[in-house]
């Protein structure tokens, strides 16, 4: 893996910086030789992860689902830092589990706004910055989730935008090949965050019982985008699945 100076302070913007696997990655990425871009809609949440890693860490506030918002942060981050090498999409929301009929369509377009056309939103941003910067290229990993692969019962909106980010990290990958940009996707499940205390009290399984799940520090993913993060732009690992080892996941339903 490389040291920061190998590194010689790579640019990267975490989104949804501000909690749980955001935080993570970007105290990990700072502690590794990169000036993190920290962005999430919550500047206190920010300030305070920036605060605790230090100098290479920089909060700016924005809104994924929102089109000027995405445009006004990478334009900051064109003028302050001058390139973009590593961009991780990590924002994301769920619903409320409901059944498919009886989902609020406020509820669906929240959780498709943030997950889908967030994603969309960022990517697109990175890639105008990618392209024409020296040296061209970057990298960009997307945050899928186990639900990119198989459902919870009552999370049709969680499960239906997981598997429209992984459809998003294939077809970043193709258009990026022209432009030295690598696209990936990490599938997390059961990291002990607090969008998994559902997990320790008990969780919906496909049988409709309720269950206690394993969960697994969030360090682990930290270290497994670090690693995705520090291949050379010739190399990518297109989909990486890192869960609790016990959890129900392989022989889920």
């Amino acid at each position: 893996m490389n040291s920061g100076e190998e590194m010689g302070g790579k640019v990267a913007l975490v989104t949804g910086a501000g909690s749980g696997i955001g935080r993570a990655v970007a105290l990990k990425l700072a502690q590794n030789g990169y000036r993190v871009i920290l962005t999430g809609r919550r500047r206190e949440r920010l300030d305070q992860v920036a605060q605790e890693g230090g100098r290479d860490c920089h909060a700016i506030s924005a809104d994924v689902c929102d089109p000027h918002s995405v445009t006004t942060l990478f334009a900051r981050i064109g003028m302050e830092f001058g390139r973009l090498d590593l961009l991780f999409n990590n924002a994301g929301t769920g619903a409320p589990p409901q059944s498919l009929e009886e989902m609020p369509i406020e509820h669906w377009r929240k959780v498709i706004d943030t997950n889908v056309t967030g994603v969309f939103l960022c990517t697109q941003a990175a890639f105008r910055i990618m392209k024409e910067q020296t040296p061209r290229g970057g990298r960009i990993i997307n945050n899928g989730s186990i639900s990119a692969h198989v459902p919870r019962p009552m999370m049709i909106a969680y499960t239906a935008s997981k598997h429209a980010v992984s459809g998003l990290t294939r077809s970043t990958s193709l258009e990026g090949r022209r432009y030295d940009i690598a696209c990936g996707q990490i599938d997390i499940g059961n990291t002990a965050t607090d969008m998994a205390t559902a997990m320790v009290t008990g969780t919906l399984q496909a049988d409709m019982s309720v269950k206690v799940e394993p969960t697994f520090d969030v360090r682990h993913v930290a270290d497994a985008v670090l690693y995705m993060a520090s291949l050379p732009l010739e190399a990518n690992v297109q989909f990486m699945t890192v869960t609790a080892t016990k959890m129900p996941y392989v022989g889920r339903g």
